[in-house]
């Protein structure tokens, strides 16, 4: 027997192996029994039919036939014998059998790849930092208060702070109602932010009974057929009649509306402030925490990009697609499960490539998992949870959480061990502009 393995890309190889009839033959033997077995020819019991005369009839079929089994069957002998390590169903790519000779053939396969790992230290990245504007906390006091206001009836429009309960008719230029058109009611809330000056102003002043006007741009652009964009520009005009008018009552900020919005945590405003601020920092600190990670994977993976294997990208990819597709029907979208698997299909492809990049990194650097961090997760969660210690450290071990802790400390290493500039947003937002020209 002779073999020879071809290297196509870093995860996909193929094998070419040349066989002597002498070393098929017993095998070509058997397996043409077993076919003739199956053979029913007039006069003769079912695979009792003299061999001379299936040859005779049949020619070298059988054997052809029998050369691709064969074939498939050596295959995972060398694979077995010289540790080829496929991965996935091999494929069967060129089979040539010549009877009393021998038989060639190629099988294409995919394997783990051998990766050399490097450049995944020293590296320097930008990394966007988030600091909490006294706006912001601002802005959030301010939505504190207008989630707990109260409606209180009154006569006429004053300002901002109403609440309309409205018959709303769509009309036509003069006024009149257009046909065909149903009055439909709404509330109109002047305090929420995006509503339109004009009706703000054109419905000050009024009162219970009465009505005023107000017209609606609709202006976007839609693609035509040929693929060309159309800007749509049309403007509708309605009629209020106004059926009830509430003022809206916003209420003191006071001890009781602290204590129940930070759940104890704050009675003044000050503390109040406090609390808003690092609420939002803390959003902020995770979100710059993904964003660092997902830099770095980029940037490690750009520093060893490879072709992952397919049969692991096409696992994950069907993964995605399933979460996609279910997603889309609890939110009752339509769903295109070609166009979901291009759109996913390199986010796939990284998952592959960056696990296992970081498996040999872990391995490099020697990042494991062992018991005391376990015990150290487990310590932290138990004081949350009321779980003790020994189960949570068997549920650790028993699910992926283990991953998970594994994951993190391979982070926090590469963390450490790369430089990470916290730089202000608009910098990094000015910086990318020039990059994209």
């Amino acid at each position: 027997m002779e073999y020879n393995v071809v290297e196509i890309n870093s995860s996909e190889k193929e094998v070419e192996i040349k066989l002597q009839y002498e070393e098929i033959k017993k095998d070509i033997d058997d397996e043409v029994r077993k076919q003739v077995k199956s053979i029913q020819v007039p006069g003769f019991r079912k695979g009792k039919v003299p061999l001379p005369m299936i040859k005779k009839m049949y020619g070298d079929a059988l054997e052809y036939e029998a050369s691709e089994k064969i074939a498939n069957s050596f295959f995972w002998k060398v694979a077995d014998e010289k540790q080829l390590k496929p991965i996935g169903q091999p494929s069967l790519t060129d089979l040539k059998f010549e009877p009393e000779k021998g038989l060639t053939f190629k099988v294409k396969y995919e394997t783990i790849p051998t990766l050399n790992v490097t450049g995944y230290k020293n590296l320097s990245l930008d990394i966007p930092e988030y600091i909490v504007s006294d706006e912001e906390i601002e802005k959030e006091i301010s939505y504190i208060l207008d989630s707990n206001k109260t409606l209180a009836d009154a006569d006429v429009v004053e300002g901002k702070q109403y609440v309309i309960d409205s018959e709303i008719i769509l009309t036509e230029k003069d006024g009149e109602a257009v046909s065909d058109s149903k009055p439909e009611k709404m509330q109109i809330d002047l305090s929420a932010p995006g509503i339109a000056q004009e009706i703000i102003d054109n419905s000050n002043g009024k009162k219970v009974g009465e009505s005023f006007s107000f017209t609606f741009k609709d202006e976007h652009k839609h693609k035509l057929e040929d693929g060309t964009e159309e800007i749509h520009n049309q403007s509708y005009a309605y009629l209020v009649n106004i059926l009830g008018i509430k003022k809206v009552v916003l209420p003191e900020l006071n001890e009781e509306l602290i204590k129940k919005v930070t759940n104890d945590k704050a009675t003044t405003k000050d503390g109040l402030r406090d609390v808003i601020k690092n609420d939002i920092q803390n959003y902020y600190n995770q979100q710059v925490e993904e964003i660092t990670r997902v830099k770095l994977v980029s940037e490690i993976i750009k520093n060893n990009d490879f072709n992952p294997p397919q049969t692991l990208v096409k696992n994950i990819l069907d993964e995605y697609v399933k979460n996609d597709e279910e997603q889309a029907k609890k939110s009752k979208y339509p769903f295109n499960k070609e166009e979901a698997k291009t759109r996913l299909l390199k986010s796939a492809e990284t998952e592959v490539k960056w696990y296992l990049i970081k498996n040999e990194i872990q391995k490099l650097e020697n990042i494991t998992i062992t018991d005391d961090d376990l015990k150290e997760l487990a310590e932290k969660n138990s004081e949350k949870t009321g779980i003790a210690v020994d189960k949570l450290i068997n549920f650790y071990k028993s699910s992926n959480q283990a991953e998970k802790v594994l994951d993190n400390k391979l982070f926090e290493f590469l963390k450490s061990n790369n430089t990470i500039n916290k730089v202000h947003p608009d910098k990094l937002k000015v910086n990318q502009e020039a990059v994209n020209g």
